[in-house]
């Protein structure tokens, strides 16, 4: 059962208590990402996420890495385009001791001018590793092709030029204004031993928002069809296209995972068995659906020889127009509500999986429904809302990023 308790201040601590597990994994969701950043701070979330590990008043980056080290834990975080998660897994008497470290790098950072400079040269190795990578590189391009006016069109990453110019007072700036209570939510699933909610309260409970505090106002963009070219010496052509399609909030947003899943989100899907099973033109073939606050996008990738590329493309256009014009089958469809429940079922099985789900359910629905509740929904995805989602998505004119010789 997943519980949630709301502090003076307004932080939400979302915690699920699972008794037959010895480990417990605790998250820190800040509603910040990429797209609340304006062209000038752009990478600074990503950044700041990084320099909360170099070190706080009381420990160092060393400190921090040897502690987690010695109790056998793990500590990571992440961040996307509209969120910041900093989280922890630890056997169970070891939580409290996790939760004090994470609470440490939340408010004690100190941001010294040295560790931001030598954290500047990883992230921009980090950007240097991605453009290097055709494969990843095509979607980041893709993005800027379809959003270039707007903050969700821009690299979570940032660019070499707006690095070199984040300095302390800039990271403290943007903390002030996005990590305010309201836009914080403390996750917790595993064993919960008696007194953890509370030690957490007490460390996160009665903080307030800075004056530069601001609301998190989504604009919403307008998506541009059309093709990118960028010509790079590389043995494979590299294709991503895409689709406008719906939020995360949508009601349909089930049926768009299944509509994903026959279309090319695994091996049984329509693109990989007819590009890559039937024809051979491709080693890699799938899609995937993006799906954000207001927006969403269905994505296909491909890669393929120069001399493939024509008829790459020619064989995803093709199979497409059958999906538009004849559909999908209802043995395609019950097939992929099973894969689906499947899926879903499993990936629950580690506590890492509760947090995360409970921690992105109250930050996005502030809604928590159960697995059976899920289970439903996808035993009640119909035909009528694929055919919807198809006339929708996949009727639009799409934006086309290619990377690949000339």
């Amino acid at each position: 059962m997943v519980t949630v308790t709301t502090c003076q201040n307004g932080v939400r601590i979302v915690s699920e208590q699972i008794e037959h597990v010895r480990s417990l994994s605790v998250g820190i969701w800040v509603n910040a990402g990429s797209r609340y950043e304006t062209p000038e701070e752009n990478g600074i979330t990503h950044f700041i996420e990084h320099m909360l590990f170099k070190g706080t008043h009381t420990r160092s980056a060393r400190q921090i890495a040897e502690e987690f080290d010695r109790i056998g834990g793990e500590i990571n975080a992440f961040t996307s385009k509209e969120h910041t998660c900093y989280y922890a897994k630890v056997l169970d008497h070891h939580a409290g001791l996790a939760i004090d470290i994470l609470a440490d790098m939340f408010f004690n950072s100190v941001f010294a001018e040295e560790e931001i400079e030598r954290e500047r040269a990883v992230v921009l190795e980090e950007i240097y590793m991605s453009e290097d990578a055709p494969d990843d590189d095509v979607h980041e391009i893709l993005w800027g092709a379809m959003y270039p006016d707007d903050a969700l069109g821009r690299p979570i990453l940032g660019t070499e030029a707006t690095l070199a110019t984040f300095d302390g007072n800039m990271i403290k700036g943007y903390m002030a204004k996005h990590y305010t209570p309201q836009n914080i939510v403390i996750s917790v699933a595993g064993h919960i031993e008696p007194g953890l909610l509370e030690q957490i309260e007490l460390l996160f409970g009665s903080f307030d928002a800075a004056p530069e505090a601001v609301e998190t106002v989504l604009t919403y963009p307008t998506f541009t069809a059309g093709e990118v070219v960028k010509v790079r010496d590389t043995e494979q052509a590299h294709l991503a296209i895409s689709f406008p399609a719906i939020s995360v909030k949508h009601p349909d947003m089930f049926s768009f995972v299944a509509l994903n899943n026959i279309i090319g989100g695994n091996m049984s899907s329509r693109l990989f068995q007819e590009v890559r099973e039937e024809r051979g033109l491709a080693y890699s073939v799938y899609s995937y659906q993006s799906s954000y606050e207001d927006v969403g996008v269905f994505t296909i990738y491909a890669s393929a020889s120069k001399a493939q590329l024509d008829a790459l493309q020619h064989q995803i256009d093709k199979t497409l127009f059958d999906v538009v014009t004849g559909g999908v089958t209802e043995e395609e469809l019950e097939n992929t509500k099973e894969q689906l429940k499947g899926g879903f079922v499993l990936g629950l099985e580690g506590t890492e999986a509760h947090m995360s789900r409970n921690g992105i359910n109250e930050l996005i629905h502030k809604e928590h429904r159960s697995v059976d509740d899920v289970l439903a929904r996808i035993g009640n995805i119909d035909m009528a809302s694929i055919d919807r989602l198809i006339e929708q998505i996949l009727t639009a004119e799409p934006a086309i990023a290619i990377i690949g010789p000339k």
